[in-house]
């Protein structure tokens, strides 16, 4: 990716990983994100991924990303395994472009849990953000029944900065979340 802080990106690229392709969604992945984040496993410890999964759903959201890109509001890759081109999961990056921050969420397809490539996915879209997108802040968060979602963060330098109480509704009851984030000082320390 070229250009570098500051040139408005009006697509969503593809990035690569030692093993992964992270590239635009196409309809043609339909079926499959139904499938995957249809999962009950999969649905549960998300915010906005339904159980079960309506027909249609997965078309209807592939088609928002272009214009989400082009407004520079949301870039939302498909994660792909480099060696076989297989669609393992998804992974965005929503910018609060006025405060120079964004956030960071992901879901996996069971098969691929606790192989390294949310993390290993999560580095390189964050990396885009600092690099790419020129923010200050990186931050995500999960349900503190997510310790899985919550080592990723971890594993990407990403510090917890707290629990907030009751912060979101899902199957109307309140849930708490914990936050973690990154500063873009620390992201070239290292992490």
């Amino acid at each position: 990716m070229g250009g570098g802080a500051g040139e408005k990106i009006t697509a969503v690229p593809t990035l690569e990983t030692a093993r992964l392709r992270l590239r635009p969604f196409t309809l043609a992945d339909a079926a499959l994100v139904q499938e995957l984040a249809g999962d009950r496993r999969v649905a549960e410890p998300t915010l906005t991924i339904p159980h079960p999964y309506p027909a249609g759903l997965a078309e209807q959201w592939i088609g928002t990303h272009a214009a989400n890109a082009a407004e520079g509001r949301i870039y939302t890759f498909a994660i792909e395994r480099q060696s076989d081109r297989a669609l393992l999961g998804a992974i965005s990056i929503t910018l609060a472009t006025p405060h120079r921050r964004a956030e960071i969420g992901y879901w996996l397809g069971v098969a691929y849990w606790n192989q390294g490539y949310m993390s290993e996915a999560a580095r390189r879209v964050t990396a885009f953000g600092f690099a790419d997108l020129g923010l200050y802040r990186v931050q995500a968060t999960c349900y503190p029944r997510n310790p899985a979602s919550a080592r990723v963060m971890e594993h990407i330098g990403m510090q917890r900065e707290g629990l907030l109480r009751g912060y979101v509704w899902k199957v109307g009851a309140p849930e708490d979340v914990l936050l973690y984030a990154i500063l873009r000082a620390d992201w070239e320390k290292g992490g």
